[in-house]
């Protein structure tokens, strides 16, 4: 029978693995036991895992732990709808709650100003919709300079839904360096 591997295997640093204990998570799904590690190395890395099956923290952990607060905007991720854009932030805030580190949510539908005052409160961490990220991109009101970390969430959705060009002219205003992770159910 095989060992169950715990968070604090996966090289968590304890604030993280503190947050986690509080939630009463102590075993990663196997999506994260593969990919966490890699992330935190700085590699890129393909997903692909079942809804519900932690992809969200596959990426967010590593994410939190890399990003230094009150430093800009380091970390970018894009997904195909709203919803899950507000789903991803959601439970980032729920993993970043010892780190200082800050999330905004930006996606059409909602007022420009109410994206204007969460961009104004500096976050590390942008969940977009690509369309919307464009918006902001093009008005100047997000810089990606100095990104570290892009997440494509539902990647094949957002291709299927026609958001390669989209994608591309964001990815082209990213550092070269930057770690890539797209995923997928």
């Amino acid at each position: 029978m095989k060992k169950m591997t715990k968070f604090a295997e996966l090289g968590l640093e304890k604030k993280l693995l503190d947050t986690l204990d509080a939630a009463k998570f102590s075993t990663p799904f196997p999506i994260q036991e593969r990919t966490i590690p890699v992330l935190l190395d700085g590699n890129d890395v393909i997903g692909q895992a079942h809804t519900g099956t932690g992809k969200t923290a596959a990426y967010a952990l590593p994410m939190l732990q890399l990003i230094t607060a009150k430093q800009g905007i380091q970390g970018i991720i894009m997904a195909p709808t709203r919803e899950l854009a507000l789903q991803i932030t959601a439970e980032i805030s729920r993993f970043a709650i010892n780190t200082g580190i800050r999330t905004a949510t930006i996606y059409g539908g909602q007022g420009m100003g109410i994206q204007l005052d969460a961009l104004r409160k500096k976050p590390e961490i942008i969940v977009a919709t690509p369309g919307r990220l464009i918006d902001h991109l093009k008005r100047g009101t997000i810089k990606l300079n100095d990104v570290e970390h892009v997440v494509l969430d539902e990647a094949d959705v957002m291709l299927d839904m026609g958001f390669i060009e989209d994608i591309q002219f964001i990815l082209d205003l990213t550092p070269e360096e930057r770690t890539t992770s797209l995923w997928s159910a």
